[in-house]
């Protein structure tokens, strides 16, 4: 078993990033090499600007390298939820983000020639319980009449021909997709240099300050000085950024990956070859990778650690996971089990805007995948000065009580919601 993720050990690497010491001017320089920060430094060079990403390892080597490679459109939350709390403009506007975000990646994809095994697959909501098939009927029922028609909700019977597990129905989001994340955004870093941005990997930002109405952002191999900085580094951003770091808690997020299924497998298990997710509190999600392996993910652990030792622990609680809903892989061996961190909200919506003289794009709370490329290129022309289209501006964003960077309560948190799959 290789305790690495499959979407590093499966994609080339990224090799035009600048060699030796970085210095210089810039009209934007941008923390965090993932999916934020190129897509917006690929955006902003393609605009004329002088760009700089500053990524503290290789490009990609956060959450847009560790996640379990779903493009899921929809909300983190029910629909119905977010029409409460945010009420229902910006609910429908927070879901139509995410569609397009789907929609985007797919255009840079064909327009940069991309090789990532970019496809529209749906997503299947799961109940895994007969009661919380009520709860996704009623959220169907508003989704498809006020927000996006390309739903659909299955019965028990439809699930036969999709999956080979029992559930008690599913809604079906058909816009959603998967693809190869560690081929794209290795793609889309070479997109961001084709255009005209630098790319410096090993490069944590270790102070940024004002000077002469500049900011300066010291790094490990330099300085550079920019008229405009964005934080795009989520759950991996460091403890001098104090404003970011006390609303965000990042949260550990498992996954493993099966060896290659036979045909016979595959159709006793995922025939559909959907993205797939459970409707219970510490769920799972699934998906087949483009070689066929089912790559198996969710909150283990409610953890703020990812290393080796804690992914050992979690793989073999996901292994379990695995075994109860697809008992008929239970023989198969997992060649993959790795962790990072995911970078979650207080109330689970991302969050992107301008504060105190930074640009940031983070919070994606378990939608980044799908959403950072696009909620980078939106922040990236506010930069630019053009027409505002970001779906969360303005949102208040308030500190998470007691969290200073560490999230100690986390196990307080797994305890509660296992207690409420329980019960609910």
């Amino acid at each position: 078993m290789k305790y690495v993720s499959y979407w590093h050990d499966t994609a080339p690497r990224f090799t035009g990033a600048v060699e030796g010491p970085i210095e210089g001017h810039y009209d934007v320089a941008v923390v965090g090499g993932g999916f934020t920060g190129l897509g917006a430094a690929r955006q902003l060079a393609i605009a004329g600007a002088k760009v700089i990403v500053l990524e503290a390892e290789t490009v990609g080597f956060g959450a847009s390298g560790r996640n379990g490679g779903h493009l899921n459109n929809g909300l983190a939350h029910s629909y119905l939820s977010a029409k409460q709390e945010l009420g229902k403009e910006r609910a429908i506007a927070l879901y139509k983000a995410l569609d397009a975000s789907i929609d985007t990646l797919e255009a840079i994809i064909a327009e940069e020639g991309i090789d990532c095994n970019f496809r529209r697959a749906g997503k299947l909501k799961l109940a895994s319980k007969p009661k919380h098939f009520e709860g996704l009927a009623r959220n169907f029922e508003a989704v498809h009449a006020e927000v996006d028609p390309d739903t659909a909700l299955l019965s028990p019977q439809d699930l036969a021909q999709e999956i080979g597990s029992p559930f008690h129905g599913a809604m079906l989001s058909k816009k959603s997709a998967m693809m190869h994340m560690g081929r794209y955004v290795v793609g889309l870093a070479e997109a961001a240099k084709r255009r005209g941005a630098i790319i410096a990997e090993k490069a944590m930002v270790t102070d940024v300050s004002k000077s002469g109405g500049r900011h300066v952002l010291k790094t490990a191999k330099g300085s550079v000085t920019a008229d405009n900085v964005l934080m795009a580094s989520g759950a991996y951003t460091t403890s001098n950024f104090g404003y970011f770091r006390r609303r965000i808690m990042a949260v550990g997020s498992f996954i493993i990956a099966t060896r290659p299924l036979t045909e016979q497998e595959v159709a006793s298990t995922m025939p559909g070859n959907r993205t797939c997710v459970n409707s219970m509190n510490i769920g799972n999600y699934w998906r087949l990778s483009p070689d066929n392996r089912l790559i198996f993910g969710g909150r283990a652990r409610f953890s703020a650690t990812s290393d080796q030792r804690s992914d050992v622990r979690s793989g073999a609680i996901l292994r379990d996971s695995l075994t109860r809903i697809f008992p008929q892989l239970s023989h198969v061996e997992i060649d993959y089990c790795w962790g990072g961190l995911v970078d979650i909200t207080k109330d689970r919506y991302p969050r992107a805007g301008f504060h105190d003289g930074l640009w940031y794009a983070m919070g994606y709370s378990g939608h980044g995948a799908q959403l950072a490329t696009h909620l980078g290129m939106t922040i990236a022309d506010a930069i630019l000065g053009r027409p505002d289209r970001n779906p969360v501006k303005g949102l208040e964003w308030p500190a998470v009580p007691g969290h200073f960077g560490k999230p100690w309560f986390l196990p307080l948190v797994g305890l509660y919601y296992k207690m409420l799959d329980k019960v609910q």
